[in-house]
C-alpha cells in the first residue's frame, strides 16, 4: 500500500496564520506544536525533513483591520508577521523558512500558477451577482457583509459563514436583511465576472484519492471529505473583486485579485522555492520537494481547513499537473478557553506575546500543557486551573522530580560523576525492562500523529525512574554499600539521559538544558532505550530546577484577567430589551415610589444575596430586603438615598418582614445599580 512506502524525504506545511493579529494558543494547540513535535522528532531519526511556514498576509481580514485602524493593509501585515514569526520562534517552532505571501517571490510564482491554469483551459468565466456598495463604488466580498442567519437567527452572522451561531457556511444573498459590515450604506446586487475553478470535473478522482486511498487518515478529515464529495462539489471562484492582493493576471481583470485561498497554499511552494533559491546545496531545488514521487508531504492544519488543503489545493496542482499529492493531512478539532470558544474579535485569548511576558522562560511549560490536552479527536477546553495542575503535578512532581533527585544523589555520593554500574540486580533489570521498548512505543505514537498518547510514554519514563528510585532507596545504602549506590546512580542517569531523548520533540528547551546538565552533546533517537548513553567518569554540572511550581495567586491574576475581559466584551455587546408591553398612567400611578434615606444597611445571615435595610421614609421607618449584596458593601449605602415602592404588601424573607422593594437598574454586565435623587429630597417625597 502507499502509506508503506519508503520516502526520501519528508516535506512538512503549517497553516499560514493570517496577519492581521497576533497567534493565540489556540493556533498553538491546533497546528504549530503537533507540527514541530513530528520535524524534531524525523530530524532526531536523521531523516531529510523541511518544515516550510509562513504568514498569510492577503484577504479580507487584513484589510478589514487596516480600516479599523485607518493605516494600509501592508502596515498591518508588516507589524503581524514580525509579531507572529517572533512568536514562533520563542515558543520553538523550528521552521526551516518561515516566508511571507507579500514577497516578490510569492507573487510572481502565484500569478505564473494561476496563468497556467487559465492558459490551459482549466478554470471556468463565470458571470455572478454579488453586493456592491453604490456610494463607496467597490464590490463586498463575503466576510464584508453581514446579516440576520438565516437558519438559527443569529443577528450577525457573516456573509461566508455563521461564526458565532450555527457555524455553517453561508452565501451573502441567504442573509436576511444583510448589510456592510463597516457601514450603514445601502447595498444592491451587481453582476461581476470571475473565473472559477471547476471541482465538479474532479468528484470521480478525489474519491478514487481520498475516500479509496487514503481511508488511515483522522476519521474528522476523512469525514468531511466524505461528507462534502457525497453532497456534489461546485465550481468555486479563483479570483475576487478587491484591491488588495495579488492581481489577477489577464487582460480585462482589473480591480481583481487571487482569491486568498488560492494565493495562499501556493506560499507553501513559493517559500519552498524562496528556501531552494537562497540554499541549493542544503536543500536542491523546489521540485524536488514538490514534483517528486520520493517526496512525502503533510499538512497540519485546524479542522476548519481542511476542505482547502483537502479538496480545493490539490485539485489546484492537479489541474495543473507535475505536483504530488499531500500524504496525510492530521488536522485538529479546536482548543476552547475555559469553556468558552477562543475569539479574536471579543480578545478571548492567550495570546503567545502575551504568556512570555506573564511566564518567561516557561514555553516548555504551555508546550506540554497544549499537547497533553491537545484536541486531536474532538473540542478539549484550556483552563488556567488544568494549566497550573499539568505543571504542578506533572513536569514539576514527576519528570523534574525525578532528574533532580538523580543529579543531587549523584553530586552527593559519586562527587557528580558518572559511576560505573556494577552487578545488577532484579529491581535493576526490571526497571530496564520496562523502558527499553520506549523508542518503539514512542515512534508507533508520533509517526501516527498521537501526540498526547506520545507525551504520557515520555512521561512514564520519568515514572520508571521515580519507582526505581523509591525502591532502590540510595540513600539508605550510602553508609553500608557504595558499590551497590554507584550502580544504582549509574541506571537512573541511564534513563535521565533516555528522558533527554524521549522529551526533545515536545519540551525542546528543558531537554537542551538538561543535555547540558549531563554533557550531552545531542539527542540521537536511536539511542532511546540504551542503558550505556551516559560514559562511566564523566563530570557532571551543578543540578537546576527544570521547572518551578506555580502558585495559586499567579494563576488567579489569569483567571481575573478573563473576567474583565468577558464583562467588557458583555458591556460592549449590549443591546436594550425591547420595551414591553404598553401601560397608562393609571397603570403607573398605582405605584407608590418615594424616596428614603439609609439608615441602617447589614447583611443577612445566611444569605449571600440579600441586604437589610432600614429606611428613613419621613413617616414611622421601614424595613426592606434587597437582592443586592453581591455588588454592593453594606456600610457604603448607609446615609444613601434610594428610591423604593412603598405599596408593596410586606412579605417575609429569611424571616424578616420586608416593606417594599428598593428600585435598581441593571447594567450592561448584569450589575445592579440602585436608584435615588441626583440632589438631597425630603425623605418620604413620592416619585412621579
Amino acid at each position: 500500500m502507499e502509506k508503506e512506502k519508503k520516502f526520501a524525504r519528508t516535506l512538512v506545511t503549517t497553516a499560514l496564520p493570517y496577519a492581521n493579529g497576533p497567534v493565540h494558543i489556540g493556533h498553538l494547540a491546533g497546528v504549530y506544536v503537533p507540527a514541530d513535535i513530528y520535524v524534531r522528532y524525523l530530524r532526531l531519526k536523521g531523516e531529510n525533513v523541511l518544515f516550510v511556514g509562513g504568514s498569510d498576509e492577503h484577504g479580507v481580514p487584513v484589510t478589514q483591520r487596516a480600516r479599523k485602524e485607518g493605516i494600509t493593509p501592508q502596515q498591518v501585515v508588516d507589524r503581524y508577521h514580525s509579531l507572529i514569526r517572533d512568536s514562533f520562534d520563542d515558543f520553538g517552532i523550528s521552521y526551516d523558512i518561515y516566508s511571507r505571501t507579500t514577497s516578490k517571490t510569492h507573487h510572481q510564482f502565484a500569478a505564473e500558477f494561476f496563468r497556467k491554469l487559465y492558459d490551459d483551459g482549466k478554470l471556468i468565466e463565470k458571470v455572478t451577482k454579488q453586493f456592491y456598495d453604490e456610494q463607496d463604488g467597490k464590490f463586498l466580498t463575503d466576510r464584508d457583509v453581514e446579516g440576520e442567519c438565516p437558519y438559527c437567527h443569529h443577528p450577525a452572522a457573516k456573509g461566508n459563514q455563521c461564526e458565532d451561531g450555527c457555524g455553517r457556511d453561508l452565501d451573502p444573498t441567504e442573509l436576511i436583511n444583510p448589510h456592510a459590515k463597516d457601514s450603514d450604506h445601502p447595498l444592491v446586487l451587481k453582476d461581476t465576472t470571475n473565473w472559477f475553478l471547476p471541482l465538479n470535473e474532479y468528484e470521480d478522482w478525489l474519491k478514487e484519492w481520498i475516500l479509496e486511498g487514503h481511508k488511515e487518515w483522522r476519521s474528522n478529515v476523512y469525514g468531511q471529505c466524505k461528507s462534502w464529495l457525497d453532497n456534489g462539489l461546485q465550481p468555486r471562484a479563483m479570483t475576487r473583486d478587491l484591491d488588495w492582493g495579488i492581481p489577477v493576471p489577464v487582460e480585462g481583470a482589473e480591480g481583481k485579485v487571487l482569491y486568498v485561498w488560492f494565493d495562499a497554499p501556493i506560499g507553501y511552494i513559493s517559500n519552498t522555492k524562496e528556501l531552494c533559491d537562497a540554499q541549493s546545496e542544503r536543500w536542491g531545488t523546489w521540485q524536488q520537494w514538490w514534483q517528486n514521487d520520493e517526496t512525502r508531504m503533510i499538512h497540519f492544519i485546524g479542522k476548519d481547513n481542511i476542505v482547502f488543503h483537502c479538496i480545493i489545493f490539490p485539485t489546484m496542482m492537479k489541474a495543473h499537473g507535475g505536483y504530488i499529492m499531500p500524504d496525510n493531512v492530521p488536522a485538529n478539532e479546536f482548543l476552547n478557553l475555559e469553556g468558552d470558544k477562543i475569539s479574536t474579535s471579543r480578545n478571548w485569548a492567550v495570546w503567545l506575546h502575551e504568556y512570555l511576558q506573564d511566564f518567561p522562560g516557561k514555553q516548555d511549560v504551555l508546550r506540554y500543557v497544549l499537547t497533553a490536552n491537545a484536541p486531536e479527536t474532538k473540542d478539549n477546553d484550556f483552563t488556567w486551573k488544568g494549566f497550573q495542575a499539568n505543571n504542578n503535578n506533572e513536569l514539576v512532581a514527576i519528570l523534574g522530580n525525578f532528574v533532580n533527585r538523580a543529579l543531587v544523589l549523584t553530586h552527593k555520593f559519586c562527587e557528580g560523576i558518572v559511576p560505573e554500574a556494577g552487578e545488577l540486580t532484579d529491581v535493576d533489570r526490571a526497571a530496564i525492562e520496562e523502558f527499553k521498548n520506549v523508542k518503539t512505543v514512542l515512534s508507533d505514537h508520533i509517526e501516527h500523529f498521537h501526540f498526547r498518547e506520545a507525551l504520557k510514554d515520555a512521561m512514564d519514563l520519568a515514572r520508571i525512574g521515580n519507582k526505581y528510585l523509591a525502591d532502590t532507596e540510595p540513600w539508605k545504602l550510602a553508609k553500608t554499600d557504595m558499590a551497590r549506590v554507584q550502580t544504582i546512580m549509574n541506571v537512573a542517569l541511564q534513563i535521565t539521559a533516555n528522558l533527554s531523548i524521549a522529551f526533545e520533540p515536545f519540551l525542546p528547551f528543558s531537554s537542551s538544558k538538561l543535555r547540558s546538565m549531563i554533557g550531552m552533546e545531542q539527542a540521537e533517537w536511536n539511542r532511546l532505550g540504551s542503558i550505556d548513553i551516559l560514559p562511566a567518569g564523566r563530570q557532571l554540572e551543578q543540578p537546576v530546577l527544570l521547572f518551578e511550581k506555580i502558585e495559586d495567586d499567579v494563576i488567579q491574576a489569569q483567571i481575573d484577567r478573563l473576567e474583565r475581559i468577558k464583562q467588557e466584551n458583555i458591556i460592549n455587546n449590549f443591546k436594550p430589551k425591547p420595551v414591553t408591553t404598553s401601560c397608562t398612567i393609571d397603570d403607573f400611578a398605582k405605584l407608590d415610589i418615594r424616596v428614603g434615606t439609609v439608615l441602617e444597611c447589614e447583611k443577612v445571615k445566611k444569605a449571600d444575596k440579600l441586604l437589610k435595610f432600614t429606611i428613613d421614609d419621613g413617616m414611622a421607618g421601614r424595613t426592606i430586603i434587597s437582592g443586592i449584596a453581591k455588588w454592593y458593601e453594606p456600610e457604603d449605602l448607609v446615609g444613601k438615598q434610594v428610591c423604593f415602592i412603598a405599596n408593596f404588601p410586606p412579605r417575609k424573607l429569611k424571616g424578616i418582614e420586608s416593606q417594599g422593594m428598593i428600585l435598581s437598574a441593571e447594567d450592561a454586565g448584569g450589575r445592579l445599580v440602585v436608584i435615588g435623587p441626583t440632589g438631597p429630597v425630603k425623605p418620604g417625597c413620592q416619585v412621579g
